[in-house]
């Protein structure tokens, strides 16, 4: 039998745009915006993307390095305040293997004529195929590819 393990630990990962929080928002609750920075890296391959952004709804995106392992990002929305809050829970999978099980929320601040996004996941990494290092790396990644999103993308809200 193959020993077991879990670490338990709480990223918290903030950044603030130059964008009101109904333009953050959006860019979380819209499937043709989130795809272009909720994406892997562009030299990954990618699979299926759906988003269904509802209480009760699922989000779902593969893809990985060429030749693999597939990176699979398995997720259910279990609260959505418009422009204010959102909280989901996810499982994320290399191949068939599932990695972590996370409650993640973000929370949207304004500050003057900016946002203040917090990131808050509090994370259950299985038996060391994922560590909370690198997945503080990685969101901080995927937020960054946020902002650029924000401020090439053009203004609406």
């Amino acid at each position: 039998m193959t020993e077991r393990s879990v670490t338990h630990a709480t990223i918290v990962v903030e950044r603030t745009y130059d964008a009101s929080p109904a333009r953050v928002f959006a860019a979380w609750a819209d499937p043709a915006v989130k795809i272009r920075w909720f994406a892997g890296p562009d030299d990954w391959e990618s699979g299926d993307y759906e988003l269904d952004f509802r209480v009760g709804g699922r989000e779902r995106i593969s893809g990985g390095p060429p030749g693999g392992p597939v990176h699979i990002y398995d997720a259910i929305y279990r609260e959505i305040v418009p422009d204010q809050r959102i909280i989901l829970t996810y499982d994320m999978y290399l191949d068939e293997t599932r990695i972590s099980v996370s409650l993640a929320t973000v929370e949207l601040k304004p500050v003057a004529a900016s946002t203040r996004l917090t990131y808050t996941e509090q994370g259950a990494y299985l038996d060391g195929h994922d560590v909370p290092d690198l997945r503080e790396q990685g969101m901080g990644t995927l937020l960054d590819a946020l902002g650029a999103q924000l401020r090439d993308a053009p203004r609406k809200a």
